[in-house]
């Protein structure tokens, strides 16, 4: 088994940006999800709820991240310095940094919605919750519930089929359905990779860096968007309630949490190791 795909979310919610390798830290990627957008009440805005932003791409730079999106010119967006006292509506956390004013209005424009940019200076303020697999110590960036998000091709290739086999006994059009829809940060590919295999691993080593085991992954309604039209659907929600559901959710990757930090790249090979 290798790596057969890395993503980097430097915003959470907004498009995903493709990377061949990233450091690993106790609270993810580096640069992954260390920026959101709330509202003027300090309600985290997501593309759940504002599919616009699946159409607004964050791209990591050096201190930074570089703004870009259909009809707007990139702006260039520098980690602030300041104290936290932008109030935030997120789990474990209260308060964020300011991104600054020309970052709110850009998004603004962008979305259509009152948005502002804000940063997390610190991960270690907001812990992994012992619900979804933290221990005491693990940080968490401001992705929803854990570090990293592992996928695998092999149990991709399984749900299309079933998705396949689905439209087709309802006379439908089958829907094609992306990795992406998913939003992992590491893709795990092998020739003799079973489907849904990673649903038993307990720690896995991804070339330098050992992770642990921390929860399946319950999907939501962003999986059914379509992150280039930005349309919604059925799929694959439908599918997985017939295949994957237990415990009133519909289930699709893992969330694991770096035990070790290092380096991560695009063909390191992948062992499980308990």
């Amino acid at each position: 088994m290798h790596v057969g795909a890395l993503t980097l979310f430097p915003v959470k919610s907004l498009r995903g940006v493709p990377v061949r390798e990233a450091d690993v830290e106790r609270h993810g990627l580096r640069g992954d999800r260390r920026w959101m957008v709330v509202d003027e009440h300090g309600e985290t805005l997501t593309a759940r709820r504002v599919p616009e932003m699946l159409a607004v791409t964050a791209t990591p730079t050096p201190g930074g991240i570089v703004l870009s999106g259909e009809g707007l010119p990139s702006l260039t967006v520098l980690e602030p310095r300041g104290p936290a006292t932008v109030a935030v509506a997120l789990s474990r956390l209260g308060l964020a940094t300011a991104g600054g004013e020309a970052a709110d209005g850009w998004l603004t424009a962008a979305l259509g919605r009152p948005a502002r940019l804000v940063w997390l200076d610190d991960p270690s303020r907001r812990p992994v919750s012992p619900t979804h697999g933290g221990e005491t110590g693990d940080p968490l960036s401001l992705a929803d519930a854990g570090p990293l998000l592992l996928t695998t091709t092999a149990s991709l290739r399984r749900l299309q089929s079933w998705v396949a086999d689905e439209a087709q006994s309802r006379g439908e059009d089958a829907v094609s359905i992306g990795m992406e829809r998913f939003r992992p940060n590491l893709v795990v590919d092998g020739d003799d990779l079973e489907p849904f295999a990673e649903d038993a691993w307990g720690r896995v080593r991804v070339g330098e860096v050992e992770y642990r085991f921390a929860e399946h992954c319950d999907r939501c309604v962003l999986t059914t968007i379509d992150p280039v039209t930005r349309a919604g659907g059925k799929e694959p929600l439908r599918t997985l309630a017939q295949h994957r559901r237990w415990g009133g959710k519909v289930w699709f990757g893992i969330r694991v949490i770096p035990v070790t930090a290092g380096r991560v790249a695009v063909g390191d090979e992948v062992v499980v190791t308990g």
